[in-house]
């Protein structure tokens, strides 16, 4: 059977499952049925049954991986949709941003310390709220393990995406502009994503949230770390 694995029939098996995936959540509306987890959770019972390696996986992975950029590039479309409302707001955006950014940095890498986290760890989780490839640069950058850094920050956008909306309506966070900068900064892509099959207002802010904590983080995290001791 080795047309199992062929790097295109992989690529296909991978389409194919998201959007089964994102059929099932859409016909339950079930929060933990994200398609992104059950899409992950369906391709390793799958290599695993058929013992396709990793290696043969990426293959493939890597074709889907390329467009990881130009898809985060692409959120700059509804974000330009909604500009002239972000000019007249710019200012307490950028400030919740940036504590967004430093709140982000600060709580995690105290909470893994205390924990009694090494050094590289605490330094692979510095940036996990960021997309990937922003964070696996910061993380090079400060000497923590990409590799580790790439699946905290899956783990926390899925986290985002099926626990965020209801955490903010928890907290009486009704504001789509609020919610929408809410998780584009917790939660990154996926998170976005998420905010994207609301509205396309709640994607805008999502987008914008996304992109400027991801400039702050990559500015301001050797600093963080710097100032609690741990560069």
């Amino acid at each position: 059977m080795s047309y199992l694995e062929n790097t295109f029939f992989l690529l296909a098996i991978t389409f194919g499952l998201y959007f089964l995936a994102k059929l099932l959540q859409k016909k339950t509306g079930f929060i933990l049925l994200n398609p992104i987890l059950l899409t992950i959770a369906a391709l390793i019972i799958f290599l695993k049954a058929f013992n396709i390696s990793y290696d043969t996986y990426n293959k493939g992975g890597q074709l889907i991986e390329f467009w990881l950029k130009p898809a985060v590039v692409a959120l700059g479309v509804p974000l330009y949709l909604q500009l002239e409302s972000i000019k007249k707001q710019l200012m307490p955006i950028l400030l919740s941003q940036l504590a967004g950014c430093i709140v982000g940095v600060v709580s995690v890498v105290l909470i893994a310390k205390l924990m009694g986290a090494s050094q590289v760890v605490i330094l692979s989780l510095a940036p996990k709220s960021v997309t990937t490839p922003i964070a696996m640069e910061v993380t090079k950058s400060i000497g923590g393990i990409p590799a580790l850094t790439a699946a905290v920050v899956v783990v926390v956008g899925l986290l985002g995406a099926i626990l965020g909306f209801k955490v903010l309506r928890l907290l009486n966070v009704h504001s789509p502009i609020a919610q929408g900068l809410s998780m584009g900064t917790a939660a990154h892509a996926v998170g976005t994503s998420t905010a994207m099959d609301v509205s396309h207002k709640y994607g805008a802010y999502a987008s914008l949230g996304l992109t400027l904590n991801g400039i702050f983080t990559a500015l301001l995290t050797p600093t963080i770390l710097r100032l609690l001791g741990l560069l």
